[in-house]
């Protein structure tokens, strides 16, 4: 793992990259959001959002999307993967805010992970983004970004995020967190990163175990 010095270095110079940046899913409330975010496990974002412009546009909050058959949810979000299950569970999480909670998402971790099909990474997605509340969501480019560049050194994404808790201020995290998807899409790539074009790259563990090698 990298060193306190080098690892707030490194926050410095992806702050400066991506600081601008946000979610790539597109939502208008924080019930779009959930359920986009439930969407986007095992496929990408821009196919999310291609389905979910025209499924929003139709049933823009819990209430709509309640009333719909499995069969219909199903049909509209079929081009994302675990369809059937994601319809399910969209459905099930869309019934219980609508009578449980006025039709509000909850705010905190332990009531959106009793939702259906909500595990901590999308919990910690909302919280982060819709409520702005400190949390670090951990998906296949933060975990990947940050074991490779060294601000972790875990196995897993729980771990990761752990490490990453302890590693980056607190009030760092939930901007951190698109800092490291954001350079994991851009630069960090999981088969080819684009190490000559990376700016940690003078910092990065991988990129300096890269240049050993061809040494």
């Amino acid at each position: 793992m990298l060193s306190e010095k080098k690892r707030n270095e490194v926050l410095a110079i992806l702050e400066k990259e991506y600081g601008h940046t946000n979610t790539a899913l597109e939502y208008q409330n924080d019930f779009q959001l959930l359920v986009a975010t439930i969407m986007s496990a095992q496929s990408t974002d821009d196919q999310v959002n291609k389905i979910t412009r025209v499924l929003f546009r139709n049933h823009p909050d819990a209430a709509s999307i309640a009333r719909l058959s499995e069969e219909e949810l199903a049909e509209q979000i079929k081009q994302v993967g675990l369809f059937r299950t994601k319809a399910k569970n969209i459905l099930k999480t869309a019934g219980i805010i609508q009578s449980q909670y006025n039709g509000i998402v909850p705010q905190t971790r332990e009531e959106l992970m009793a939702l259906p099909g909500v595990g901590r990474k999308t919990a910690n997605v909302v919280m982060s983004v819709a409520f702005g509340t400190p949390a670090i969501a951990v998906d296949t480019h933060v975990f990947r970004v940050a074991n490779r560049i060294g601000l972790a050194e875990a196995k897993n994404e729980r771990d990761t995020e752990q490490q990453l808790m302890a590693n980056i201020p607190r009030e760092k995290w939930a901007r951190a967190h698109h800092w490291l998807i954001w350079h994991g899409r851009k630069i960090c790539q999981a088969r080819k990163p684009d190490c000559p074009a990376c700016p940690v790259n003078h910092l990065c563990r991988y990129a300096a175990s890269v240049k050993k090698e061809t040494n």
